[in-house]
């Protein structure tokens, strides 16, 4: 179980002077030797720190071996709205997802419970980030673009991405705990993996939601066009397959919301990514099938003008 490590998660980050350094002691903390890196990143609205955590596998590349290596990211605007909003907000919820699941991973290795394959984690530390209208509630916005964001936390060594966001601002799914997207790959919207299906019916003992997301939504942002939110983002910077972990409710809430975040919610995010980094490791989920995406390719052409601003 990874609640222990969900609660001291949250009591660090709702707190008005973190930043990322905190965070990295608090996961050395945990394991001495982990592989944590900080990155302050300032532009003219501020600054927010980048968090990248490496947990290296048994046959992972990064030690010469052949296991897939899985990034899950932590996206966000920022953990508050301060001085606007006390405390920590709703969009806080992928940061606070990414820190639980590289403690866990941390602790497991401690324990010699290490996975196949390396998993990146990474995410951005901000407690004051601003907001921004959108309908039908108000988002949180970043004091850096999304392409600052994807600099920074997608790399070339990840072979499949999981992107956790808050998703609550909405009204196309009405539903309460997480939801994945079909998956993305170079500009093509995939078909749900039948395997991530069966992982999040496993850890939520629900049948499982599905996040619809559109050709808007996995363009780059500033193209002036409607998104639903960042969450499939980190496809517009990668070829390799992103599928989103959407963290839901049944109304619209805004992300800057406080008291918002449900930490059983946020655990079952957790458990998901988890579960999916065992497996993917070792080859027994698969974010899509290459044959389908190559015949699509072949069919119908190249969608990559998709992950860029266009004409």
């Amino acid at each position: 179980m990874s609640f222990s490590h969900l609660i001291a998660a949250y009591d660090l980050l709702d707190d008005p002077a973190v930043r990322g350094e905190s965070v990295a002691a608090h996961l050395r903390g945990i394991s001495p030797h982990a592989q944590v890196e900080v990155e302050a990143v300032t532009e003219e609205a501020g600054t927010t720190d980048f968090l990248r955590v490496v947990i290296p596998g048994t046959e992972g590349k990064r030690s010469g071996g052949s296991a897939p290596t899985l990034g899950i990211l932590g996206r966000l605007g920022g953990l508050g709205a301060r001085p606007e909003q006390i405390g920590f907000v709703s969009d806080g919820d992928g940061a606070l997802s990414a820190v639980t699941i590289a403690a866990k991973l941390l602790a497991m290795a401690e324990r010699g419970e290490r996975l196949p394959g390396d998993v990146i984690v990474a995410t951005h530390i901000d407690p004051d980030a601003p907001t921004q209208p959108h309908d039908p509630v108000p988002f949180m916005g970043s004091v850096v673009e999304q392409e600052v964001s994807n600099t920074h936390e997608v790399s070339a060594e990840m072979d499949a991405i999981l992107s956790i966001d808050t998703t609550k601002g909405n009204r196309v799914l009405n539903h309460k705990g997480i939801a994945i997207t079909p998956t993305i790959a170079d500009g093509w919207i995939l078909r749900v993996s039948e395997s991530l299906l069966d992982i999040v019916s496993r850890t939520t003992g629900r049948l499982p939601a599905v996040m619809p997301i559109t050709m808007q939504d996995i363009t780059p942002y500033g193209n002036d066009v409607f998104h639903v939110n960042s969450i499939v983002q980190p496809c517009t910077a990668t070829e390799a397959p992103v599928v989103g972990v959407a963290i839901v409710t049944e109304s619209a809430v805004p992300g800057s919301a406080t008291g918002a975040t449900d930490l059983h919610d946020v655990d079952q995010a957790v458990r998901f990514a988890i579960e999916t980094a065992k497996d993917f490791g070792r080859g027994i989920a698969a974010f899509h099938a290459p044959e389908e995406l190559e015949r699509l390719q072949a069919l119908y052409g190249s969608m990559s003008a998709l992950r860029t601003q266009g004409r």
